[in-house]
């Protein structure tokens, strides 16, 4: 007969197992600790099975026979039912391991290589504040695009408009490896792509060539140390980025050859990069050298001869000359970059001056020697142009 509520509710453990039948196979086995678990007997391929259904309560009688209907179904096709459920098991499992923050994980580690510890260290950052509170928890394939969509406006909500465009590529990034590695079937990201509009990029405040003189002329007469002094005239010269200037250490340079050649992990690009030396740019050096050669950097931090000037010495120097929102240090190479074109000097050796450098490893080496007489002649005809402001700056207003 079949079974009913009362008698399972009823039945109670026996010094063995026992067990009370329902009808085609589904059984309850009831232990000696008292539980009750829901079984079904069949047979396949010639060899009788056993499928566990679930515990009762938590698998009702009703339940409990609605699996045994469509375990049956299944032995009609051929299917083996316990093989059904060991496969929905795995994939829950899979699904488990499988989720965006682990895959976040395998992403970050296999991107390590490329990467400066700073910035990897950063990306993650990234991930923990913006990404894996919302779906680090999530099956990747479970991932939708609202969901995704949910992630970067919660950022854009900030006004991090740049932020959140760039937590949409490291998303789209993940779901791509993803992909490559056959956990994702598709990227919900790539959809939402321009979705944020990030600000049209600003460029540094460059200082007109019309006030060339009048710097000139209020950098002279400000009260600051001769090694700054120095250090704004060499940065207008050779109009490198302000950490690359801030980082030069006397080892760099070849005066015989009359270059400063700037390591790899110095630069911006991470490719060594040569500045060429004009006359004006030697005698400066000759001066800073009787400064602080005694120190490993061309501008020492002060009282540490061992570190480098503050990154903002340069910037405060400009805003007490009163250029602040007219010129910054890095506008010096938009200054460079308009007189040389002007001029006539060709955009593609302005271009490797600036290190404007691609990432291919190969060229970025031959980069590094490219047109390097041309650019020599091009630092010293721009030497003599400031030159001449500097001087006129020198002479009574």
């Amino acid at each position: 007969m079949p079974l009913n509520d009362r008698q399972i509710k009823n039945a109670k453990p026996a010094e063995k197992p026992y067990k009370l039948t329902d009808g085609g196979g589904l059984h309850l086995a009831v232990t000696p600790a008292g539980g009750k678990l829901w079984r079904l007997k069949y047979r396949i391929g010639g060899k009788e099975k056993l499928l566990s259904i679930g515990k009762y309560p938590a698998v009702s009688l009703l339940e409990a026979r609605q699996a045994a209907e469509q375990a049956r179904a299944d032995l009609a096709k051929g299917i083996d039912p316990a093989a059904t459920k060991q496969q929905a098991k795995a994939e829950r499992q899979a699904a488990a391991c499988n989720t965006f923050e682990n895959i976040a994980r395998e992403w970050h580690a296999y991107q390590l290589p490329s990467w400066t510890p700073a910035h990897a260290a950063k990306v993650w950052r990234s991930f923990e504040a913006d990404i894996l509170p919302a779906i680090g928890k999530e099956p990747i394939n479970g991932i939708s695009v609202k969901q995704v969509q949910a992630v970067i406006e919660n950022v854009a909500k900030r006004g991090a408009l740049d932020t959140a465009a760039t937590v949409l590529q490291r998303i789209k990034a993940v779901f791509n490896y993803a992909i490559r590695t056959e956990r994702a079937e598709n990227n919900p990201a790539v959809p939402l792509t321009g979705v944020i509009k990030a600000p049209k990029q600003k460029h540094q405040p460059a200082l007109p060539q019309s006030e060339l003189t009048e710097f000139y002329r209020r950098l002279l007469h400000e009260n600051i140390k001769q090694p700054t002094r120095l250090a704004m005239l060499i940065i207008m010269l050779t109009f490198v980025r302000a950490g690359e200037l801030r980082k030069a250490e006397w080892a760099d340079f070849d005066f015989e050859a009359r270059e400063w050649r700037i390591p790899a992990e110095k630069m911006k690009m991470k490719a060594p990069h040569i500045v060429p030396l004009a006359d004006w740019t030697l005698e400066l050096l000759q001066e800073l050298h009787a400064l602080t050669g005694h120190s490993r950097y061309l501008f020492p931090a002060v009282g540490n001869p061992d570190k480098p000037m503050s990154e903002n010495t340069l910037s405060y120097l400009t805003g007490r000359m009163g250029y602040s929102g007219i010129a910054t240090p890095h506008g010096f190479r938009s200054l460079a970059t308009d007189v040389l074109n002007e001029n006539g000097y060709p955009p593609d050796v302005i271009e490797r001056q600036l290190a404007h450098v691609e990432q291919n490893k190969v060229r970025a080496a031959y980069h590094r020697t490219e047109y390097l007489p041309q650019r020599h002649e091009m630092l010293a005809w721009y030497a003599e142009f400031l030159r001449r402001h500097y001087e006129a700056a020198k002479k009574p207003a």
